[in-house]
């Protein structure tokens, strides 16, 4: 069987251009209507390259009804500009080829997933959530959240670490944190909040849950798919449930938020303090005042303690020094089971997991990595695309001491001496050591 030839397919095309119908060009060309059809329809959508011939099967694919320059056009295009998407690319085609039939949008995205050209995404994945009920008794909820810093004269600067009970309405804790005149941030540490929620824990037992914001002790806002902080792992351990609040949404917290104004008003604006300690000791007797005498309207208009005197009992009782025989590793290790994190390999084929690094190798040498946790042995399992790559490495940071932070240390002492005059961390650990007992 004949084939039309390139030559007679521009003919075609040109009589079709200059008015004749399909049936005239055939009957002067001495080819079928359908052949004619075909080549002319070809030749408008997508001009000369259109009509050079495609042996055998037809090409698969996302473009393979499209011109070859089209697809070779945007890989220059891609490799050039790697940040552009398909809608650039699109733009881009179409001027370059103004007369050409050319893909759509959606079309250039399967091309570029067809051949592996797409952008690199960190892949989302957020962390196990509870779902839990509302509080039905005190000490089973409780709010913690720090107030922006602002200068005390004579003290320096601070931010109030605030901690409340959300069913009684009782305000646990108003704490300053010290945050100096040369520290590096001025946020509050990991430290800072574990010192805290300890000495609170200590007048009023443990909570079953702890709600938070989205500050970076609490969750791991620089990652897709977040790896839980050492507080977080920290809370677990001891058997309370962190739950973060949703990005933008104080109203979450709203008895927190709305404390934050109440502690600046009744006691930090407008006062002197010779000393951080009188500060300490002013916040901590307001919050007698404002737990025992002051009316609160979301209790009936009493004051929280006397609404709810249960609530000067604890459901969960806690001490410094039983908190390595209250922890129990395994709560942590059930959480990560349910976990999966993804993180791109370095040059150097490392990847960073909670604060930690994990040296996989050459060949992992910028692969996209996905992670799980095996709670049998804990050890990490990594996995490279399509698992061509897998790796087993133990968990590191995951100790009783390593969560508990600075006070693994202090419980195994029964004396030490801190040089004059103290450091803020110096007075963090004081603080904690007031609190245990047999130390001095």
């Amino acid at each position: 069987m004949h084939t039309t030839g390139l030559e007679e397919r521009v003919t075609i095309c040109t009589l079709a251009e200059a008015g004749y119908c399909d049936t005239t060009i055939a009957q002067q060309l001495g080819w079928k209507v359908s052949t004619v059809r075909k080549w002319r329809r070809r030749g408008q959508q997508g001009g000369l390259p259109a009509l050079t011939s495609r042996m055998g099967r037809p090409a698969a694919g996302a473009l393979s009804t499209f011109a070859p320059v089209v697809s070779t056009t945007l890989r220059m295009l891609r490799q050039a500009h790697p940040g552009w998407g398909p809608l650039t690319l699109r733009i881009e085609l179409e001027e370059a080829f103004p007369d050409f039939h050319l893909p759509s949008r959606s079309t250039i995205a399967r091309w570029l997933a067809q051949e592996r050209l797409t952008r690199l995404y960190e892949r989302h994945q957020d962390l196990p959530a509870p779902s839990p009920p509302s509080a039905q008794a005190p000490h089973q909820e409780w709010e913690m959240d720090a107030r922006g810093y602002a200068r005390v004269p004579q003290v320096g600067v601070i931010t109030l670490i605030h901690l409340n009970d959300r069913f009684s309405k009782v305000k646990l804790m108003s704490y300053p944190c010290w945050l100096g005149e040369k520290r590096a941030s001025r946020h509050p540490t990991t430290l800072d909040y574990q010192m805290v929620f300890r000495l609170t824990a200590c007048e009023w037992g443990l909570p079953d849950r702890l709600y938070v914001d989205r500050d970076s002790v609490f969750y791991d806002n620089g990652s897709k798919s977040p790896f839980p902080t050492r507080f977080h792992l920290w809370l677990l351990a001891l058997g309370v449930e962190l739950v973060i609040g949703p990005p933008d949404r104080p109203t979450e917290r709203g008895m927190t938020e709305r404390s934050h104004q109440t502690w600046a008003e009744q006691v930090v604006e407008g006062q002197c303090f010779a000393a951080w300690e009188l500060l300490y000791q002013a916040l901590r007797q307001r919050r007698d005042f404002l737990n025992e005498r002051l009316p609160c309207a979301s209790t009936g208009d009493k004051p929280p303690l006397v609404a709810h005197p249960e609530a000067r009992q604890p459901r969960r009782l806690y001490r410094p020094e039983w908190e390595g025989e209250l922890m129990d590793l395994s709560r942590v290790d059930n959480y990560l089971a349910q976990g999966r994190w993804f993180r791109r390999a370095s040059n150097v084929g490392a990847v960073s997991l909670g604060d930690q690094t994990y040296v996989l190798g050459k060949a992992w040498i910028k692969k996209d990595v996905e992670i799980t946790f095996n709670p049998t042995d804990r050890h990490l399992m990594f996995y490279a695309p399509e698992g061509e790559l897998r790796k087993r490495l133990l968990i590191k940071g995951l100790s009783k001491n390593e969560l508990m932070g600075e006070l693994g240390p202090l419980v195994n002492l029964h004396g030490f001496q801190l040089a004059l005059p103290f450091t803020w961390n110096e007075w963090r650990a004081l603080q904690l050591c007031e609190t245990l007992g047999d130390t001095t």
